[in-house]
């Protein structure tokens, strides 16, 4: 080897690592390498909190949160004061100097992380431009004075805490380290402007309503919160920038609401002195909705519009206790209508009821309870009974919002101004209702009970909640149109370049409701449909959720959990659906036809030579045929020899001696495969998308018969991009065509390159007239419209 040599090999050898160290950059966990690679390098490693099987370890800790607090809500000023006590209990191993607090309400501060940081489109529907709900949003912050007013911090005696405001949260400087065990109480007082939620957005807020002077209030992320502490990332204290949900510790509360006397009041837990608050009739049809086979009306449209015509000077106190919750949420208002039927089955034993406005009928009172029971009933099944005493919808400016026992949910009909009994409302509307009902309820299941870190993971409480919604929706009626589930749904995402991985934070994520709603909820539905079948998801599904019921998961235990319980490796759908931005787009490229070759030359001469004939005459021979060609042997016929009486396809007896000895020397099996009748096809793949999936056929026979064929997802373990499967079928199946993904159930991008032979594509050519031009002549000389 010359020295030349051996310096371009040694380069040759360089280029190669600098390429492979330029692919690890690029993709350094291998995401979008091997697509079968296991995922355990990218799952942290199993330990005593949390086991390999998806399981809590059997050291599973978690701290507990108790509050008793009073508030009083200021129908004058939209304003609450209130005070607090929290017992916090150090269930941890670990030594606690000091303690974090959320404190949501400061997202409204003009100067907030999350008002500051808040982006703004002025391109996303046209060049220059933004909604006036955007623009008004970004006007009225900028003067609000939101954000709390922190009054106090001090221990049980009363002793000022040493306290540091970051922002959205707060960090209290324990006097005593807290040892692993202990418990420590303290108090905080405080008050804040309640937000005008249609001004400001939000999750929480009031309502004006103009014609009759009233408010309506729903109440949330109102007091100062236990942040969390957890074996995987120790406080839970990024900020709360607006769209990363929360992470919150389960405790009993005791919630003390003073609110105007005249007011109706809807909270989590359950009321303690009805006989304060309401009525001697009210409590009557309160007992009786308990074991009523419709809703009863709790307080009627004419006591709630007459409790709109005054507004009275006297308070009362509505008291509420919640056990093993974790958070707390109430609305008031003295324009609710109540209506509220009991729903008992199984482990479930349960007042469902609804809370709204006499504009809500009549959509609220036909459909809202009736709602929440059903989501009861079918999210039970697929995870565990639902375990509170309440289970409540209330209508008010919140479009959809969840906390424990109660939600808040948005649509309402149209009124007529001119005559308010004429009230309509739209398909979309309607079914809007019952969705958002069936999703934020469906959301005490998750994250409520099986208590994810909404701040870091979107997808483990919106994801798995859209999916069990979807299955509820499908059971509401048979043509329910759901917007979220169903695989054809996701596939204009699925193809869009605007977007990251599922496994994305909650303040990363770009098209936030297809990627942590629609995309997780699709790829479950496809799990359960497609690669896993029902009866094995449906009991892995409801495995991890029981085994973290009141717990607190991550990505990994559900991923775990779900292999665990099945019994299936499904690490390559959890990388490819979760991991990458990858589609699915299978393509079947080309199908080959065979039949077994005998190697007896009597026959394969003649199928030969039948194979050449079928071919077309070359343009050559045609042309010279027309032309009438001389060709030299025609005038000298002596030229001829064997060779023009004999063509290659012409068998010889050499021939036939050859395939004697062939047989000769095989086996009976072997000359019994030559004797074989069937037609054998090759079918070649693409994996164009690069999610691998499995392949769902529907084969076309010739004699009007067809047959699905379901091809499991390992088929692409080889060969992610290309692969073939061989198919053997009788001597009469001839086949007529194949269709890839039949029922359109793996979300394929491209269902045109699924069919082979290709089809048509079928379409419509929408004509267009140019518009005219302005005339500002003749604009000019129009007169102005009186108002």
């Amino acid at each position: 080897m010359t020295i030349k040599t051996l310096y371009r090999r040694l380069g040759a050898v360089l280029l190669g690592f600098a390429g492979a160290s330029a692919a690890i950059a690029a993709d350094p966990l291998n995401v979008t390498g091997d697509k079968f690679r296991q995922l355990e390098e990218l799952l942290p490693t199993p330990n005593t909190y949390r086991a390999a099987s998806g399981a809590p370890g059997h050291e599973y800790w978690q701290q507990q949160a108790d509050y008793d607090i009073k508030v009083s809500l200021d129908d004058d000023k939209q304003r609450i004061t209130a005070s607090e006590t929290i017992t916090y209990t150090n269930n941890s191993p670990d030594t606690l100097r000091y303690l974090w607090v959320q404190l949501d309400q400061n997202r409204f501060k003009p100067n907030s992380s999350g008002n500051l940081a808040a982006p703004v489109d002025v391109e996303s529907i046209a060049p220059d431009t933004i909604p006036f709900r955007s623009f008004r949003r970004e006007v009225v912050s900028r003067d609000f004075q939101g954000g709390y007013d922190i009054t106090k911090v001090a221990d049980a005696r009363g002793r000022d805490l040493r306290h540091t405001i970051v922002d959205t949260n707060m960090r209290i400087d324990l006097p005593q380290p807290l040892k692993s065990g202990d418990g420590v109480t303290f108090q905080i007082g405080w008050e804040y402007n309640i937000i005008e939620q249609k001004a400001l957005g939000g999750r929480s807020g009031y309502e004006y309503f103009e014609r009759d002077g009233n408010y309506l209030y729903e109440i949330a992320q109102w007091f100062p919160r236990m942040a969390a502490y957890n074996d995987v990332s120790g406080w839970q204290n990024k900020q709360f920038l607006g769209r990363g949900e929360f992470a919150l510790e389960f405790g009993d509360y005791r919630v003390a609401i003073e609110v105007p006397a005249d007011h109706i009041v809807a909270s989590t837990g359950v009321l303690q002195n009805p006989q304060d608050v309401l009525t001697r009739e009210q409590r009557a049809r309160l007992k009786k909705a308990e074991t009523a086979k419709k809703p009863v009306m709790i307080v009627t449209k004419e006591e709630a519009l007459e409790n709109e015509k005054d507004r009275a000077t006297a308070r009362k106190t509505w008291v509420f206790e919640a056990e093993n919750v974790r958070d707390f949420a109430w609305a008031s208002s003295r324009k609710f209508l109540w209506d509220a039927q009991g729903y008992k089955k199984g482990g479930t034993d349960t007042m469902a009821m609804s809370y709204y406005p006499e504009e809500g009928t009549p959509l609220w009172d036909k459909y809202s309870t009736e709602a929440i029971i059903h989501t009861m009933e079918v999210f039970n099944r697929y995870s565990f009974d639902y375990p509170y005493p309440t289970s409540i919808s209330v209508n008010g400016p919140v479009g959809g919002m969840e906390y424990p026992m109660i939600t808040f949910n948005g649509p309402r009909p149209e009124i007529d101004e001119e005559d308010r009994s004429k009230r309509t409302y739209s398909r979309r509307t309607k079914y809007g209702l019952i969705s958002v009902i069936i999703h934020e309820v469906g959301h005490n299941y998750y994250p409520m009970i099986v208590n994810s870190d909404e701040r870091q993971w979107t997808w483990m409480d919106e994801g798995l909640n859209t999916y069990v919604q979807f299955l509820a929706e499908q059971e509401w009626e048979e043509k329910y149109p759901s917007r979220r589930g169903d695989a054809r749904k996701i596939i204009d995402y699925m193809k869009s370049e605007n977007q990251v991985p599922i496994m994305t934070n909650s303040e990363s994520i770009l098209q936030f409701g297809n990627n942590a709603y629609g995309k997780p909820a699709t790829a479950l539905n496809i799990l359960r449909e497609t690669v896993m079948g029902r009866e094995l998801f449906d009991f892995a599904f409801r495995e991890y959720s029981q085994r973290w019921k009141f717990k607190r998961p991550m990505p990994a235990d559900f991923f775990r959990t779900m292999e665990d319980a099945s019994g299936m490796d499904l690490d390559w759908f959890w990388r490819g659906w979760f991991y990458t931005t990858d589609n699915v787009d299978i393509s079947i490229d080309a199908v080959k036809h065979y039949t077994v070759g005998t190697k007896n030359p009597d026959v394969e001469g003649p199928w030969k030579r039948e194979r050449f004939e079928e071919e077309p005459e070359s343009v050559t021979k045609q042309k010279n045929r027309a032309n009438k060609m001389t060709r030299i042997v025609d005038g000298k016929p002596e030229l001829a020899d064997f060779y023009n009486e004999h063509d290659e396809f012409d068998v010889s007896n050499a021939d036939r001696n050859r395939y004697r000895g062939m047989l000769d020397g095989l086996e009976d099996w072997e000359r019994d495969l030559l004797k074989v009748e069937s037609n054998v096809y090759v079918l070649n793949f693409s994996n164009i998308g690069g999610l691998v999936m499995p392949i769902i056929l529907k084969l076309d026979y010739t004699d009007g018969s067809s047959e699905e064929l379901r091809i499991p997802a390992e088929i692409w373990t080889r060969n992610a991009a290309k692969t073939s499967k061989m198919l053997v079928r009788g001597k009469d199946k001839l086949l007529k065509s194949v269709v890839v993904d039949p029922h359109w159930e793996t979300a394929d991008v491209d269902v045109e390159n699924n069919h082979y032979p290709r089809r048509i594509i079928k379409s419509r050519l929408e004509l267009f007239k140019d518009e005219k031009a302005r005339n500002l002549m003749k604009d000019w000389q129009e007169e102005l419209k009186e108002d």
